[in-house]
């Protein structure tokens, strides 16, 4: 039998070698190392599993997405399985806190332990902001705070849009001026399943340019029979001022059903009301200053007053001339008129056309 140079028989090393050539295409066939496997998604963890009231908890987490803006907030009525079930109206939102994601996906924010308005069980829920709508819930528990099982899951049931959506009603003069824009959604749908559904709570959400809707609870009062249809009307409320194009959206459970646009005017009202405040702030202030110098200069243009004395001189006519409305002098009882004589010369001294006066002469 031949050798090669390891010792080995020749027939074998050629019969691996074979065998290697022949895994090299079961090889590159294998399924790739999917990106799940490799990046579990975002995760969320606390640095205390319970707290009370007035404490503070430090909340971290990865693998969200680089720069995003997260919300933070203690919800109750929730469990990480089921979600946040009675939505942001479950959580204590005036004591949430923002943060934003590093470069690689990572946060780390402090916040404080408040009681959300549902019972426990609680969870620390975390959402986006802008962006694609990403949520993670963490279990927590507040101390003190009290405890009730939760709702129900609503099985059997199943609803769906039928027909388009509409938005109803109009804007008053109010909010030309700025006012809260309102409208009534209204939407057909059916129950497809094989049990009635009573008194389904929707989930509307508002949402405008780059940010994510902020969902508020509402409840539509009725029952829906399987196979049967109903038309659901659901009143949507804007903010103070607000315009531009806005989505509104309705979750049914986990599930968008409705996606309605609102293009809302711009409110040229408070504008109108700006620019006039500019105009008549400063002509107010220009007259009031105006009326403040006109009482304060000095009366007479300088002339000295001698309180309220008045001086009354005589009026004087000379013989012969009527007076200055044109009236002849007054008869007299005989029929005769009466003339003033100067009393600084006497009649016969008076200058005339003949005899020029004496002053400057010597």
């Amino acid at each position: 039998m031949m050798m090669d140079e390891a010792g080995r028989p020749r027939g074998t090393a050629s019969r691996a070698m074979a065998l290697l050539l022949a895994l090299v295409p079961l090889l590159l066939l294998l399924p790739a190392p999917t990106a799940s496997a490799a990046d579990p998604g975002p995760g969320v963890a606390v640095s205390r599993q319970q707290a009370g009231k007035g404490g503070d908890i430090t909340v971290s987490g990865t693998g969200w997405r680089p720069g995003a803006l997260l919300m933070l907030l203690i919800c109750g009525q929730a469990t990480p399985a089921r979600g946040v079930i009675g939505g942001t109206n479950a959580c204590a939102n005036a004591d949430g806190r923002a943060v934003t994601t590093d470069s690689k996906g990572v946060f780390s924010k402090k916040m404080p332990v408040a009681e959300p308005p549902k019972p426990c069980p609680c969870v620390v829920h975390v959402a986006t902001v802008t962006g694609e709508q990403t949520a993670v819930d963490a279990v927590f528990a507040v101390a003190g705070h009290p405890t009730a099982p939760l709702p129900s899951a609503t099985t059997g049931g199943r609803l769906a849009v039928l027909a388009a959506t509409r938005l109803e009603g109009d804007s008053g003069v109010l909010v030309f001026f700025g006012a809260p824009p309102s409208r009534r959604l209204e939407f057909t749908v059916g129950n497809l399943g094989s049990a009635p559904v009573k008194d389904p709570v929707f989930q509307v959400g508002t949402s405008h340019g780059v940010f994510a809707p902020q969902w508020e609870e509402q409840q539509w009062r009725g029952t829906i029979e399987p196979g049967r249809k109903v038309q659901v009307e659901l009143p949507v409320q804007l903010a103070a001022g607000a315009h531009g194009d806005y989505e509104i959206s309705v979750k049914y459970g986990t599930k968008v059903i409705v996606a309605q646009p609102w293009g809302v005017g711009r409110p040229w009202g408070v504008t109108l009301f700006w620019v006039l405040l500019a105009v008549v702030v400063p002509a107010a202030v220009f007259r009031i200053g105006m009326a403040v110098v006109d009482r304060l200069r000095p009366r007479g243009g300088g002339r000295h007053r001698t309180g309220d004395l008045t001086v009354r001189l005589p009026v004087l006519r000379l013989p012969g001339t009527r007076s200055r409305g044109g009236t002849p002098p007054a008869p007299t009882a005989a029929g005769t008129t009466t003339t003033t004589a100067l009393p600084w010369f006497t009649p016969d001294s008076a200058p005339s056309e003949n005899r020029p006066t004496t002053k400057g002469h010597s």
